[in-house]
Formats: structure tokens, sequence, C-alpha cells
């Protein structure tokens, strides 16, 4: 067997500093900032096959109803997908937590009928190519729900996101790009848009370039 046959790939993503600050920062915001209820509302009335792309440590997985039959989720920095693995072992529904990217989905087409993305869409390296993935793996008519942070309304704070997007945050926080703007990018994927509201987290207290959230559903067309 020659080398090059033997040889491991890399992960799709390695932040390994970042995923552990990320693992511990995620948890006091879900148990401290408010954010574990709003996972509750992204997954509330889902069934079927369910697809997560950037699960991170599977905060998720506690919060999915009984009617969901198996999560698929799938997680490429291998710290926090070792995370997720355990906390899917004690989740209340099935869940399979497997490496890939969001750009390159290891699963087949319309597979699923719900796909989630949390937190996730600021940090993919293609946002366009992710959602079509999600639109290849999701049957006609599955939902996209998202819960995903962005551009501010406001000319200051938008300014300040920009120059932090062109300069430090995405190397300090594993990729992430403040400035993004995940509405429009769902619709420019070919997903009708439903219902949606847009909120700061925290609610309370300075805003930050990451308190402009945004959590909704979309469907297939």
């Amino acid at each position: 067997m020659s080398p090059r046959s033997t040889r491991v790939p890399r992960d799709a993503v390695h932040h390994p500093l970042f995923a552990r600050f990320y693992a511990r920062f995620s948890v006091s915001a879900d148990e401290k900032g408010g954010v574990g209820p709003l996972r509750t509302e992204l997954l509330s009335g889902l069934s079927g096959r369910v697809i997560e792309i950037g699960a991170g440590n599977g905060l998720n997985f506690a919060h999915y109803p009984r009617t969901v039959s198996e999560v698929v989720a799938v997680e490429p920095e291998r710290h926090l997908r070792r995370l997720a693995a355990d906390a899917a072992l004690r989740a209340d529904v099935p869940v399979d937590v497997v490496p890939g990217a969001a750009e390159a989905l290891p699963v087949k087409s319309e597979a699923f009928d719900a796909a989630v993305v949390s937190l996730v869409l600021c940090s993919v390296r293609d946002v366009p190519r992710a959602l079509a993935e999600l639109h290849r793996v999701l049957r006609p008519g599955g939902e996209l729900r998202y819960f995903e942070h962005g551009a501010a309304p406001g000319r200051g704070m938008a300014r300040a996101q920009r120059a932090l997007d062109r300069t430090v945050w995405p190397r300090l926080f594993g990729g992430c790009h403040t400035a993004r703007d995940p509405l429009a990018a769902i619709e420019a994927a070919k997903f009708e848009r439903l219902a949606h509201r847009s909120f700061l987290v925290p609610e309370k207290g300075p805003r930050l370039p990451t308190s402009f959230c945004v959590l909704g559903a979309a469907r297939r067309r």
C-alpha cells in the first residue's frame, strides 16, 4: 500500500484553541445568556429525519422533540465533534455525529425532512455552496430552520462589523464573520422564506458585533 493511500486526511476545519473557548462560552450562553430557550424555539415542531450542520458541541441535541426520528449532525472540527458525540449519548432522540464540511455533505440527495443551521453560516467558507448542499439533501417541501447572527441594521455597527471581518475577527474566532446577511443568503439559495424574527443577544447590556440575530424557517421550493 502506498504512503498516499494510508495518509489520514486532515479535518475540514481545525481551530483547536477556538473550539475549546467556544465549548465553554456556548454552555455559559445557554445557561446564563438565554440561548437555551432559543434552541427549543428553533427546533419546535420538527419531525422525521433531520440534518444539522456545524453541530458544534451538540447543545441543540437536548432540544430536539421526540417526533424527530433521527438527527445526522455534521461537525468538521475534531474537538467539538468529540463533545457532540458525548452529547448525542444523552439525547432523547437518535443522533449520529459525523465529520464533514457544509460545502460537501456526505449524505444522499433528498434524504431529509428538515435541516438545521445554528450559529454556523457566519463561519462556513462558502455560504452559497453550503446552502446549495442543504437544498440538495432536503426533500421537496422540506424545512430549513435557522438561528444565526449577522449584519447590524445601523450604519455605525455595520461599518465596525465590516472592518472586523476584514481584519482580526475571523482569525480570533474560528472563521466567524459578523457582517454576513443570512436572510439574503437563504433567499438567494432558492428557499422560500417563512416566518422569522430578529432580536438581540444579549437583550440587555452592550451591543456586540454578534448581537444581531435572526431565527426562523424556510422551505425548499
